[in-house]
């Protein structure tokens, strides 16, 4: 979630334009609707985790069935999703997690991206045990206690060691250096995306085997699975500046909107929709719910999100 995408992964990581047509590659080809002077037309990057698809199903419902403009998506990994937006490729980020370097070179210095404000929902990254363990063991949300129960989240994975479950490599972890840091008796252990991640902790929740996992809120599975976060020596700012050298907990995150600065002054009433596009951790977890756990597409889930909430969306138009 965030944030969340290493610099090495990413820069490998190819554009997929999310059409009827099939994939495309985005590394080399502009979608024809980004950034078009004068054409109706927005052109959205959407990230891989269910929170960022529920935020661009309702924007993308909302321009087509309330303003008229013909959306197209393009899923794009963080960094990347940067170099996008700042060539005109894509014309909005709707959930940002924090990237200084990235808002540094395009939002200060050249100036091809425009902030285009909170979101409304905060982001959070730690680590987690679920509930029903952190009862049976209450001191196992102290970090300083993880060592004592290496051997019960120990798994076929994990070389001997206690399992710490990432998600996908792509994002953003310090938790190799914290775990060296701190030393601690665990292995990170990726499970290669967000839904095997989810698919792993479900199977566990179901046979109530403890684990400790890399997670983030707000997540629609916290709903399903309660989940009890570790503490971690606290976060201090420019604690992690040194990714080699991190020993702290991952900071608390506001997340944001980014807009290509031609479609933040040329976009119209989209981009004025997309800056006041603002809403809960609440709203998003309902529609991202919607989406992965009751299967629907996320058109349907937007489309029932918003026959629900028109006095919260009303706004964003006006």
């Amino acid at each position: 979630m965030r944030l969340r995408t290493t610099s090495a992964v990413a820069g490998a990581a190819a554009l997929a334009l999310l059409t009827g047509c099939g994939a495309a590659d985005m590394t080399k080809q502009a979608s024809p609707f980004a950034n078009a002077q004068g054409a109706r037309t927005v052109t959205l990057s959407v990230q891989s985790w269910v929170g960022a698809q529920a935020n661009v199903a309702v924007a993308q419902y909302l321009l087509e069935h309330e303003l008229g403009y013909r959306v197209d998506t393009v899923q794009v990994d963080e960094v990347p999703a940067w170099d996008a937006l700042s060539q005109g490729r894509v014309d909005a980020i709707l959930e940002d997690w924090g990237h200084p370097e990235q808002e540094q070179r395009y939002v200060e210095d050249k100036k091809t991206i425009t902030a285009g404000g909170d979101l409304g929902v905060t982001g959070h990254i730690g680590w987690y045990v679920p509930t029903y363990f952190a009862k049976q063991h209450p001191d196992v949300t102290d970090w300083k206690n993880l060592n004592k129960y290496a051997d019960l989240l120990r798994t076929a994975e994990s070389g001997g060691k206690g399992q710490l479950m990432d998600g996908s490599p792509s994002y953003v972890t310090n938790d190799k250096a914290l775990v060296k840091n701190l030393d601690l008796d665990y292995q990170v252990v990726f499970a290669g995306s967000e839904a095997a991640q989810i698919t792993q902790m479900k199977q566990f929740a179901k046979e109530k085997k403890p684990f400790l996992s890399y997670w983030y809120t707000p997540q629609w599975l916290t709903e399903k699975v309660p989940m009890t976060e570790v503490k971690l020596p606290p976060y201090k700012e420019g604690c992690d500046a040194d990714p080699a050298e991190v020993a702290c907990a991952y900071p608390v995150t506001p997340l944001q909107k980014y807009l290509n600065t031609g479609f933040a002054e040329n976009g119209g009433s989209a981009a004025e929709f997309l800056r006041k596009f603002k809403w809960t951790t609440q709203d998003q977890n309902q529609v991202s719910l919607l989406i992965a756990e009751q299967k629907l597409r996320p058109e349907e889930a937007a489309k029932k999100w918003v026959d629900g909430h028109e006095s919260v969306w009303k706004g964003w138009l006006s």
